[in-house]
């Protein structure tokens, strides 16, 4: 195979991986996507995650560091 073959080959490949980009990017800005927008869901998913998180943290907390504390000891001193 030629330079000049593989050159074409890479901008050809270039090009159709534009041209995916931009059809992809096309149709979620026309918004036909019937999951776009749910920004409320989202939200509430997100505050109830920090929600349990805190919520599992905050009484379990020097379990958890002791934990953690004990497996990088582990690691880091090879057994």
């Amino acid at each position: 195979m030629t330079a000049d073959l593989k050159k074409e080959g890479r901008s050809m490949r270039s090009y159709a991986y534009l041209t995916a980009v931009l059809a992809a990017l096309a149709e979620r800005v026309r918004g036909e996507d019937p999951e776009r927008g749910d920004v409320p869901g989202w939200v509430m998913i997100t505050v109830m995650t920090a929600a349990l998180v805190l919520a599992i943290l905050i009484p379990f907390r020097e379990a958890i560091v002791a934990a953690v504390e004990n497996a990088l000891t582990s690691v880091t001193s090879g057994g």
